[in-house]
C-alpha cells in the first residue's frame, strides 16, 4: 500500500473536521512511505507516530466541542468510541513499536489498524454528526430483531463498503463459498452475559472492498489488508450493536481469526440464533450471531496487540496452504438418487463432492459453492440439461464453470445440439467406472 487517498466519500461538510480528517489521512500517507524507508526508520517513524496521536487527540477534542455545541444526541456513544481509541488501542500499539524499535512489520501494524479505524469510524459515527446516516434504530421488539437486524447490515454495508448487498439466505450454515476471511468477536455485557459473532468473507470481496476504501488496486490478502479490514469489521459489528438498545453496553472481550474448518466447527457446536447470507454483487459475506460458545474449545488464538502481527502471519501463510491442498469440488446433478451416490462413492476419495436432484437446486449450489466442475445429466424432468446449462451460461458470476454432460446413449445427438454452449463434452453413463474416473483425473490435470 502506498496511500490512502482523500474523496468525497469521507466529506461531512463540517469545514473543520473536513480539515482534521485530510490531515490525519496526510499524516498517515507520510508514515506510509518513511515506512519503506530504510534510512533513518526508526527515528523518523517514532516522531511521525508521535504527531498522528496529537493530531489524532487534537481533532477528537475539537469534534466532541462541536457535538457540544449543537446538542449532538449521541455524544456519550461517539465520545465512548474517542475514548476507548485514546487509552486502550493507541497506547497497546505505541507499546508494539517500542518493544520492537519501530520494526517496519509492527509499523504496519500500526497503520493498518489506525486506517481502518480512521476510514470506518469516518464513515459512520461521523458521517452521523451531519444527518448523513441514521446514528440509531428505534429499540425494535424481539420478534422483528432478525429483520432489523438485515436491515441494519444492509444499511452499513451501503454506508461502509458503498456495496449494494440483498440477503440471499436466512439459514447460512457455512456453506463454502470460495476463499474466505472469516472474523469472530465476542462481546460481554454488565451482567456476564455474551453475544459472539462471526463475520464471513468472500476473499474476492474483501480485496475488493480494500480497493474501494482506500482507493487503489488490492490484488492479494496480505498482512495490511487483515489488519484494515479487522477494524472496520469492528466497526460494522459496532454500528449493527449500537442499533439495539438490549446489547448497547456490551464490551468487545475476544477477537480470532478462524480457519474455514474452525467456521464449520462452529456450526456443529452451536447452531446461531442469527445467521444470514448476502450477495454484495463482488461477492459473498455472511453474518452470524449467537449467544453460546460456538467453538468446542476456546481459541488460543486470541488476538491482542502483542501477538498481532504473528497471528496474522500465521493465518493467511495457514489458509494459503489449505487452499492450495483442498480438494477440486465437483457437483453431480442426476434426478437419479441411485446414480449420484455411484457417482460419489467413485469419485469422493479425490473430490470434494456435491450432489443435486435438479436444476433448481442445483443453480442454488452452484451460486453458493462454485464448484470446478459440474456433471450434468442432459434428460432431467422439468427443465432438462441443456435448460440449465443455459441459465449456468447466462450469470456473468457462473459462466466460466466448466459442464460435462452425463447422457444416455439416446442423447449423444441431442447434446452435440448444444456444443454452442460450450460444455466440456459428455460421458456416457454406461462406460465403465475406471473410465470415467480416468476422463476426470485428466480433465483437472489437463487445467494445470
Amino acid at each position: 500500500m502506498r496511500q490512502i487517498t482523500w474523496n468525497d466519500d469521507y466529506k461531512l461538510g463540517i469545514d473543520m473536521i473536513d480539515k482534521d480528517h485530510k490531515l490525519l489521512f496526510s499524516t498517515i500517507n507520510k508514515l506510509l512511505r518513511l515506512s519503506q524507508d530504510g534510512d533513518k526508520h526508526e527515528w523518523l517513524c517514532r516522531e511521525a507516530v508521535k504527531y498522528l496521536k496529537n493530531h489524532s487527540l487534537e481533532h477528537f477534542e475539537r469534534e466532541e466541542q462541536y457535538m457540544k455545541s449543537i446538542g449532538y444526541a449521541e455524544f456519550d456513544i461517539h465520545k465512548r468510541l474517542h475514548d476507548n481509541f485514546k487509552d486502550k488501542t493507541l497506547p497497546a500499539l505505541e507499546k508494539e513499536l517500542e518493544e520492537t524499535e519501530f520494526s517496519a512489520e509492527t509499523v504496519g501494524h500500526f497503520l493498518g489498524v489506525c486506517i481502518g479505524w480512521v476510514i470506518s469510524h469516518t464513515l459512520t459515527e461521523d458521517m452521523a454528526i451531519c444527518g448523513k446516516t441514521n446514528s440509531k434504530w428505534a429499540d425494535i421488539p424481539k420478534e422483528g430483531l432478525q429483520e432489523a437486524i438485515e436491515r441494519t447490515i444492509l444499511q452499513v454495508s451501503q454506508e461502509i463498503f458503498h456495496l449494494k448487498a440483498k440477503m440471499i439466505s436466512e439459514q447460512y450454515d457455512g456453506q463454502d463459498f470460495g476463499k474466505v476471511v472469516c472474523y469472530r468477536f465476542i462481546y460481554r455485557g454488565q451482567e456476564n452475559q455474551k453475544w459472539e459473532v462471526i463475520l464471513v468473507y468472500e476473499e474476492q470481496l474483501l480485496l475488493k472492498i480494500m480497493s474501494g476504501i482506500l482507493n487503489i488496486n488490492y490484488y492479494k490478502i496480505d498482512a495490511m489488508a487483515i489488519n484494515v479490514s479487522r477494524y472496520i469489521t469492528r466497526q460494522f459489528i459496532e454500528r449493527v450493536r449500537e442499533s439495539f438498545l438490549s446489547l448497547e453496553f456490551f464490551e468487545l472481550e475476544q477477537e480470532n481469526l478462524l480457519t474455514h474448518e474452525q467456521l464449520l466447527d462452529s456450526f456443529e457446536h452451536a447452531q446461531p440464533s442469527c445467521s444470514l447470507l448476502f450477495n454484495a454483487g463482488a461477492g459473498y459475506f455472511a453474518f452470524c450471531a449467537t449467544t453460546a460458545d460456538s467453538l468446542s474449545e476456546e481459541s488460543e488464538d486470541s488476538i491482542n496487540h502483542q501477538n498481532a502481527m504473528d497471528i496474522v502471519n500465521q493465518y493467511i501463510e495457514k489458509e494459503n496452504k489449505e487452499w492450495e491442498e483442498q480438494k477440486k469440488r465437483v457437483l453431480i446433478v442426476d434426478d437419479s438418487e441411485f446414480l449420484r451416490k455411484n457417482i460419489i462413492q467413485l469419485l469422493g476419495e479425490d473430490y470434494n463432492m456435491l450432489e443435486a436432484s435438479s436444476s433448481v437446486s442445483a443453480i442454488q449450489s452452484i451460486v453458493i459453492n462454485k464448484p470446478d466442475l459440474i456433471l450434468l445429466d442432459y434428460e432431467m424432468p422439468v427443465c432438462d440439461g441443456r435448460q440449465t446449462l443455459e441459465m449456468i451460461r447466462s450469470e456473468e458470476s457462473t459462466a466460466d464453470i466448466p459442464v460435462i454432460f452425463l447422457t444416455g446413449i439416446k442423447d449423444r445427438e441431442s447434446v452435440e445440439k448444444v456444443m454452442s454452449l460450450k460444455p466440456e463434452g459428455y460421458l456416457l453413463k454406461t462406460m465403465p467406472e475406471e473410465k470415467i474416473k480416468k476422463f476426470i483425473d485428466n480433465f483437472f490435470e489437463n487445467q494445470k
